[in-house]
């Protein structure tokens, strides 16, 4: 079947932190894009509001995490490929209004996760366990945020996955939050294992499985790539019957090639993929094309 095809109709939503205007000026650039109506509900968050003629309400809010005069833009539930044309408009809309994003800003993909089982949900935890080394180099996570909010796969966590083999959400969650105080721990928002580049907190408390691991971006053409390889590591664990756990070794030799096979593998094949392969490959050492150097010839 068609990658795209498979992919479409996949619900995501996206929390880009900003910094450089006020948050009404943030939403009064979104409501140029998609319309409707401009509310301020204020609150702890300082939260404005865009509800577009759809319904779907764009939200810019404070952020403590980023210092003062920021914006967190989150979208509403989209739908991939219908809405990624919208959410690129608003992301060049606040580009073009004077926002801006430093070091202390992220991007978190959310993709929804409610009708995968145990036993794929421990896939994509698997799949991104053994490829991390390469991800974490495509996307050159500062160590800053690796210590912090975008911590590694825990080995621990895959352990008990191919031990256990998890069937439901239930059992998953069990080996996620360490066996204790399992339901308590679903209910609450800010629960310390969120912190991590996946973040399967956010599939118990609202059913999406969070990608934390990108630095923050204006480029509407990279925002789309990181949509779309979250995507597409979702499709992989719901579509493949196993998936192995042995973590790579980042090899300097092969790195770019590891990663185009990676790529490759999971889906990212065809034009509508292009510009997703050149921003994670960019930062890759080696060659695309081969594994190792081939030996030169001597004549």
């Amino acid at each position: 079947m068609d990658k795209i095809a498979e992919l479409s109709g996949m619900r995501f939503g996206v929390e880009i932190e900003t910094i450089g205007i006020s948050r009404k000026d943030t939403v009064s650039a979104i409501w140029r894009v998609v319309g409707g109506e401009v509310k301020h509900e204020g609150g702890s968050y300082d939260k404005w509001s865009c509800v577009a003629p759809d319904g779907r309400k764009w939200n810019a809010a404070s952020d403590a995490s980023i210092g003062r005069g920021n914006a967190e833009v989150v979208s509403p539930i989209l739908n991939y490929p219908d809405d990624i044309s919208v959410l690129q408009n608003v992301i060049r809309a606040i580009r073009k209004a004077g926002g801006k994003v430093n070091s202390s800003c992220g991007i978190h993909v959310h993709v929804d996760a409610s009708s995968l089982n145990g036993r794929q949900l421990g896939n994509l935890a698997k799949i991104v366990y053994k490829q991390e080394p390469l991800i974490l180099h495509a996307l050159q996570i500062s160590e800053a945020r690796l210590n912090s909010y975008t911590k590694p796969m825990e080995s621990a966590f895959i352990e008990e996955i191919n031990k256990y083999r998890p069937k439901n959400l239930h059992q998953l969650s069990c080996l996620w939050y360490h066996q204790s105080n399992t339901e308590e721990s679903r209910l609450q928002h800010y629960h310390q294992s969120r912190y991590h580049g996946v973040n399967f907190h956010s599939l118990f408390y609202r059913g999406t499985v969070e990608f934390r691991w990108f630095e923050s971006t204006l480029h509407a053409g990279k925002v789309k790539s990181y949509i779309q390889y979250c995507l597409l590591l979702v499709n992989r664990a719901r579509e493949v019957k196993f998936a192995a756990s042995k973590k790579r070794c980042l090899s300097m030799e092969s790195a770019k090639y590891d990663m185009r096979v990676h790529l490759l593998r999971i889906g990212a094949i065809g034009d509508e993929f292009k510009t997703m392969r050149k921003f994670l490959l960019e930062n890759m050492p080696g060659c695309a094309s081969y594994k190792h150097k081939p030996e030169q010839k001597v004549a």
